[in-house]
This record gives structure tokens, sequence and C-alpha cells, in this order.
């Protein structure tokens, strides 16, 4: 048997774990875990290994599976779980290892391999994990708030979406349009027909395809009112644009509205000052309102976008551009009979409180 079967945890952690993982030179209380008998019947006596561990705990650890019921989990040394949990919060390139994530099973061999525990199953280390919500097989794309004017920007539209405008109320004649274009969206039709679901079998989707071109769906929603408008292009540019507002603002109660806002990102058809001049040339009582940089989430058409995306664009099998069209401007016309207004909680309030944890984070990492 191997002297030593603990070796100290590595210190590229996170900070609070790392300071629960370092050596201490005091040995373990022994209800931690439990002193065993060996296969001679003999107690293990209390010693002190000269790395400062408890050399009773390890011996009564190795010999835990033949000391416990059948059913009966290990014990394990409180710094043995927090080392498995720091390894867990490290990245695999970090560690050495060729994976872009790591799973429970894979945490527990590196923690063999480390040296950090004698044997230790996967499932022993999802149980672990699970009580602090520690998912490292799990990922979620975020976007860097790189824009320098992140928050009076965002805060501006939270507003709008609260009926304010530079501090006021807006009235019943104000009204919020939020626009952007879901590009590239391609017809694939299938070389095989796509079958319908039966009793106890999906329906099946052939995998292989001929593209038959993509178009550009533009599209504008009424906050308040819960309208879409939409057209399809088979580019974007600022005449693609021009018509969707045309679509818009010639029609009541748009025209003879005292303000309407127009929510857009930063694309080319739609940037800056010189879009908000041309806008406002276009029809005078149009607002736009630019979302900062890489910050999508702030405008609603979003969420249209992905319900588009759910009921009519996947699975994707379109035998030509004209059924990619019909099908995108029928489901728009559909939608709108049954659409309500998206329930927006997220304010300036909530805002506040994310960029302070954000702010939190970076004074940490730094």
């Amino acid at each position: 048997m191997k002297e030593n079967n603990y070796w100290p945890p590595h210190e590229n952690i996170r900070h609070h774990i790392v300071k629960l993982c370092e050596q201490k030179s005091f040995s373990l209380p022994l209800r931690v875990s439990q002193t065993s008998k060996s296969v001679n019947n003999l107690t293990c006596l209390d010693r002190s290994s000269p790395n400062g561990v408890n050399a009773s705990l390890r011996n009564a650890w190795l010999a835990s599976k033949s000391s416990h019921g059948g059913g009966d989990p290990p014990l394990f040394p409180p710094e043995i779980i927090v080392a498995v949990k720091a390894l867990a919060c490290q990245l695999p390139k970090d560690l050495g290892l060729p994976f872009s994530k790591l799973t429970h099973d894979e945490i527990a061999r590196h923690a063999e391999k480390q040296g950090i525990v004698a044997s230790i199953s996967g499932k022993t280390v999802w149980r672990w994990l699970s009580k602090d919500a520690i998912r490292p097989w799990c990922y979620r794309s975020w976007i860097w708030p790189r824009d320098p004017d992140f928050e009076p920007k965002a805060t501006r539209i939270l507003d709008l979406y609260q009926g304010i405008w530079g501090g006021k109320p807006l009235g019943d004649n104000d009204f919020i349009i939020s626009s952007d274009e879901k590009t590239s969206i391609q017809a694939r039709h299938r070389l095989k027909n796509t079958t319908a679901p039966t009793a106890g079998r999906y329906g099946r989707v052939e995998f292989e395809y001929e593209r038959k071109g993509a178009l550009a769906y533009m599209a504008a929603w009424d906050v308040r009112q819960a309208k879409i408008f939409g057209l399809c292009k088979s580019s974007t540019g600022i005449d693609s644009y021009r018509e969707l507002v045309d679509l818009v603002m010639r029609q009541e109660p748009y025209r003879s509205a005292d303000r309407v806002f127009w929510i857009t990102d930063n694309g080319s058809s739609h940037r800056g000052q010189s879009s908000m001049d041309r806008l406002k040339s276009w029809y005078p009582n149009a607002v736009q309102v630019h979302t900062p940089v890489h910050a999508s989430w702030l405008n609603q058409v979003e969420i249209y976008f992905s319900v588009l995306q759910r009921k009519v664009l996947t699975p994707n099998d379109f035998e030509c551009l004209s059924e990619l069209q019909d099908r995108i401007l029928d489901f728009q016309k559909l939608y709108e009979t049954i659409a309500k207004p998206f329930e927006w909680k997220f304010t300036r309030e909530d805002l506040k409180k994310v960029l302070a944890k954000y702010d939190a984070t970076q004074k940490l990492a730094a």
C-alpha cells in the first residue's frame, strides 16, 4: 500500500476554495471519518503522517469498502471534498486535459491521477458538486459588455418599456417599435421527404439537403400594441430598412402619432447619428433609439424571432425560397391574431444590480 494517498491540491483555483484547501498541520477529528478495523480486526491507531494528515483517517478510508455495509458510501474527509470541488472549478486546458468541459467521471479520474484521492466514483463527485450547484459540464454563452455607455443606453430602453422617456411618462399617442432583421435564412430542401410522427416514433428529417438560397426577414414589433410588421428581402441595407419603416409609418396610428420610438441595434442599416438623422428626415415624428453594442437581448423583437425560429424554421425543410417566404409571412399573420405584449419585467433597478455584481466579479478576478 502506498504511503501517500492524498496529495496537496493545486493552487490555481478560486480564492475562497484555495483558502479551504490550504495544508493544515493538525489531525482531523475522529467524527469526520470513523476509524475502522483492518482485515486482521486491529483498530487503526491515531497517527499523523509527515505531511500533517491524520494517517489513521487515510487507512480507515482505504478500508472503507470492506468495513462499511454493502450499500454504505465511503466517508471522505472535508479536505478531499473541497479539493475535488476546486478541481471541478478549473478549465480543462489549465489541467492539461484535451477537453472543452469536464464530466463528473472525468473529474473523478483526474482526482485519482493527481493523487487527491486513491479511488472515487463519478457518482460521488456528482453528489458533491450538486450540493453547491457546480456543473462544469454545462456552458452558457455570453457577450462581454464592451460599450463604454452601456448603462445609460440600456437604461433609456428599459425606461421606454416602462412607459417613460426623459423622466416623463409617455402619452397615449406615443408608440414604441422594436425592429431588427433576421439575416441569411436558408431554404434547405431535404433529399428525402420529412415524415410525420407515429405511435412510438418521432417524426424524421433527412440529414442531407440541397441549398435553395437564402433571404433576410425584416420585422418591426409594436411593444405596447402587440402588432408585427415584416417583409422578406434578398439582402439587408438602408433601402430595405426604409421599406420596413415605410410599411409601419404610412399606417395609422403611427402616421399621425406624436412620437414613434424605433429601437434598433447597431447594424450597418441603421448605425450611428447619421441613421438617426436619416430616420428623422423620413418621418419627423420618428425617434431612433440604439441599443448598446452587443446587447440584442434588450430588443424585444428578438423574442419574436426566437418564436419564429422554433415554430417555423426548425426543422428547416423548404422546396424553394418562395415557400420559405410564404411560410414566414403566413406565420406572421397568424401570430398577430394571438399575440399579446411581452411581459417585460427587467427594469433599470435590475440592471444596476447586475452591473454591480459584474463589477464585483471583475475586481475579484483582478
